[in-house]
């Protein structure tokens, strides 16, 4: 960091960094690469996506300094590095819509009594998705079975993503203890 931008304070240096100075952006860069770093690999206990967060975020501020409005820089910095994380996570995340697993389940089944039990699975599913409220099953159905995203989600029904991640978690804990008994049951059919 220059001594001219290091007695700055960090609205001072956004200021310079709005007009283009790289000085201000590197000593943004020097002061808080280990903060958002840090914050990054707590999440994901991974180096090499924690450094690659960390690269986008400044890459992204650097891109986005003429119209930076930032009153709070580390705020600013920590929210960024939670959002890039989740968006990691999510896109990571691999879900199997619950239809698919029926449906591998039916088409795998090369005895009588699996089919069965494959029917006491389905219904056991239906039952367990029919103990929800409406609004939770129609969210669950839309996240899990059609895989829609929480924003497609929150748009198609008109409510906040927040809403719909809360309605997500109260139906996941409320199915938990179901759920347990039909992975059980799978990997019984499985094994």
């Amino acid at each position: 960091m220059s001594i001219y931008l290091s007695t700055y304070d960090d609205q001072s240096i956004l200021l310079e960094l709005q007009n283009g100075n790289d000085k201000a952006f590197d000593a943004l860069y020097d002061k808080y690469w280990d903060f958002v770093y840090t914050s990054a690999y707590k999440r994901l206990q991974n180096t090499e996506q924690a450094k690659d967060i960390t690269q986008d975020i400044f890459l992204k501020l650097w891109n986005a300094r003429q119209n930076l409005q930032v009153a709070n820089l580390p705020a600013y910095l920590q929210v960024a590095t939670r959002n890039s994380v989740f968006k990691l996570l999510e896109k990571e995340q691999k879900y199997t819509p619950a239809s698919e697993v029926m449906l591998e389940c039916r088409t795998s089944a090369q005895q009588a009594d699996t089919e069965i039990l494959y029917r006491e699975l389905f219904e056991a599913y239906q039952k367990m998705i029919g103990s929800l409220t409406t609004a939770q099953q129609t969210i669950f159905k839309m996240r899990y079975d059609q895989e829609q995203s929480t924003s497609e989600i929150a748009q198609a029904l008109g409510i906040s993503r927040k809403t719909v991640q809360n309605q997500l978690g109260k139906s996941i804990n409320q199915l938990r203890e179901s759920l347990l008994a039909i992975l059980i049951c799978m990997a019984w059919m499985y094994f």
